[in-house]
């Protein structure tokens, strides 16, 4: 039986002439539709296409105006503070000395809180990640240098601030100019140099000796104040030889440059006279004072709290360093027993053989340019890391910075010509050391001791990080101006232990880097119990010289510099730490890196605080 339609066909074929109206119909259909969703789509696409665009531009145009904030508010810190603009190879300051007047340092204060209330408001969160990274770091250094013209106040009671030794060097050092040029420098640095002196003395003076018994006796007062009781004696024991060094380079290396621009004479003649007698005269004030010199240069467990934040720039309290260290010491004493053991002896016996081999003032310089060869043949051989042939000068240490470390790094400014010389100063005995006492300083600084320790300032320590640093890319003047001391020294640090992983100088090497270890885990000990607990030299000296296994000259050293200094010796031990993890984090990321790779790109954006590396290389 056929089935009846109304339209002459089967439900569902149709005639031909409805398929061929079905097919017009669907094609007009689906291009209208198609035209609707293109149109859509694309409207869409523009949309997006075009938000991006505007968005990528705004995030552009953020960048640029933060870039110009950032280059203003660097320069107002450099024109208040012309000698870290000289250390940096900004020379437009050059004939000026910082100024430590009352009023110098209000309006320093008055700029320093404005530049930061312009900061705040920032919509940091819309720039890019590394300028949002500098955008943070300038956040923190101004609050740092608030934090010191304002709370810890060192120059009213540490005659070291008020040193023009420093300014007067770096314009002597590298030939960033002509030496007529840098001579005209150095002559307006010494014009100042009375006016500085006396300002000093004012502001040092001023400040009322109480007896350390009276400032130790209370710890919120202790907590609430630094250096109670005005200049500490060791301040003014070390600024007595400071100052020293530093007429010795007004009286020797300025006078003699001068012979060969004689033309300046009548310039700079006058000036290095008016500052011979006012550092003579100042040298002889910081010794009719040492005897009264009674403050305590301990900060207290609140403001060493403040200011170890702001230097380490992570949230880490000193009792979380401290206990982070004492784990460490114990790790370290378990490896070296395990290393001496191999050696046929205990860490003290093994220690002691080694340091036998000891240098003197004669050939402690040449020793370290030996071991400088050997530890750059190293690293390029087992290609740890990019390597550049910047010129690098092992020199020994002007007498203006000597009293506080053994040996430093001295790099050029980022903004020096690109020619300019590392130095790798090497600090020898005083020449009034007695025998005894340079014996035990070379024990500590055996010849093996002395490989480890240019691994740690030179290669591929300091000296190479920081040349990778010149070359990275500057997404600001921030970028140039600050760099991270638990990233500088975690990097020289974590270098050590790389190298002797890798077999450098074999156990003997081993050994040292562990002891060394093993002091920068300790150093932040001292750090944290010196200002926070009132650690005694009696107990410092027994735990330095018995679990550390270090001389006594050493120790005695490092108990100064504890008290000279606060929150650097802490930056070690969390800076090596930090770059472990971090260097950890890059492998199991980028599992077919080789180790060049991942240490090239570690070292790829500058000195930041280690807690942006991973914003930086991309892991979170």
């Amino acid at each position: 039986m056929s089935q009846s339609t109304s339209s002459g066909g089967s439900p569902g074929t149709g005639s031909p002439a409805d398929a061929i109206a079905d097919t017009a119909g669907t094609s007009a259909g689906n291009s209208a539709g198609n035209s609707a969703a293109n149109s859509a789509a694309n409207s869409a696409g523009n949309s997006a296409a075009n938000s991006a665009t505007n968005s990528a531009g705004n995030s552009a145009a953020n960048a640029v105006a933060f870039a110009g904030f950032a280059a203003a508010a660097v320069d107002d810190l450099l024109a208040h503070q012309p000698v870290l603009a000289t250390s940096l190879g900004d020379h437009r300051f050059d004939d000026r000395l910082d100024d430590w007047r009352p009023e110098a340092i209000d309006a320093q204060v008055q700029m320093l809180s404005s530049r930061l209330a312009e900061l705040n408001r920032w919509p940091t969160d819309a720039l890019p990640v590394d300028y949002r990274v500098d955008a943070e770091i300038l956040g923190v250094r101004l609050r740092e240098r608030l934090f010191e013209l304002t709370q810890t106040r060192e120059h009213e009671w540490s005659p070291l601030v008020a040193n023009p030794g420093t300014a007067l060097y770096l314009l002597l050092a590298r030939e960033f100019a002509p030496l007529s040029d840098r001579l005209r420098s150095v002559a307006a640095r010494l014009e100042q140099v009375p006016e500085q002196l006396a300002v000093s003395r004012a502001t040092l003076s001023s400040r009322p000796a109480v007896s350390s018994r009276t400032a130790l006796s209370s710890r919120t007062a202790l907590s609430s104040r630094a250096a109670a009781g005005g200049m500490p004696r060791v301040h003014v024991e070390t600024a007595i030889d400071q100052f020293s060094g530093t007429l010795g380079l007004v009286d020797g290396e300025i006078a003699r440059r001068l012979q060969d621009v004689p033309d300046l004479a009548p310039i700079v003649g006058p000036a290095l006279e008016r500052a011979h007698d006012a550092l003579t005269e100042h040298i002889s004030w910081l010794r009719e004072n040492l005897e009264g010199a009674t403050g305590d240069p301990r900060l207290g467990q609140e403001m060493f709290g403040r200011k170890l934040a702001l230097v380490l720039d992570v949230e880490r309290s000193p009792e979380q360093v401290l206990q982070a260290a004492l784990d460490d010491i114990e790790r370290v004493e378990a490896e070296l027993a395990e290393v001496a053991a191999t050696l046929g002896g205990s860490p003290r016996e093994v220690l002691d053989r080694l340091a036998a081999d000891a240098p003197t003032d004669e050939t402690v310089v040449a020793i370290a340019r030996e071991a400088l060869a050997e530890a750059t043949e190293f690293v390029a051989a087992n290609r740890l890391i990019t390597m550049y042939p910047d010129p690098v000068e092992v020199i020994v240490m002007p007498e203006i910075h000597r009293g506080v470390a053994v040996a430093y790094c001295d790099p050029p400014g980022p903004l020096d010509p690109p020619d300019a010389p590392t130095f790798f100063a090497i600090s020898p005995t005083p020449a009034d050391w007695p025998a005894a006492r340079v014996e035990s300083f070379y024990r500590e600084y055996n010849v093996h001791a002395m490989r480890n320790l240019v691994i740690h300032e030179a290669m591929p320590g300091h000296v190479l990080q920081l040349a990778h640093s010149r070359r990275g890319p500057v997404p600001t003047k921030v970028h140039q101006t600050f760099w991270s001391g638990p990233f500088v020294e975690g990097w020289a640090v974590y270098a050590e232990q790389e190298m002797v992983r890798r077999g450098f100088g074999g156990a003997p090497v081993r050994m040292q880097q562990l002891k060394m270890r093993l002091r920068s885990a300790m150093n932040a000990l001292l750090d944290v119990r010196v200002h926070c607990d009132n650690l005694s030299q009696d107990d410092a000296m027994a735990l330095m010289v018995g679990r550390g296994h270090q001389e006594e000259g050493e120790a005695t050293g490092k108990w100064r510099r504890a008290l000279l200094t606060s929150a650097q010796l802490s930056t070690y031990h969390v800076g090596v730490t930090q770059v472990n993890e971090i260097v950890g984090r890059l492998r199991a990321a980028r599992p077919s890196s080789s180790d060049q790779q991942v240490h090239d790109a570690v070292l790829s954006f500058g000195n930041p605080s280690p807690r942006h590396l991973p914003a930086l290389l991309g892991l979170e």
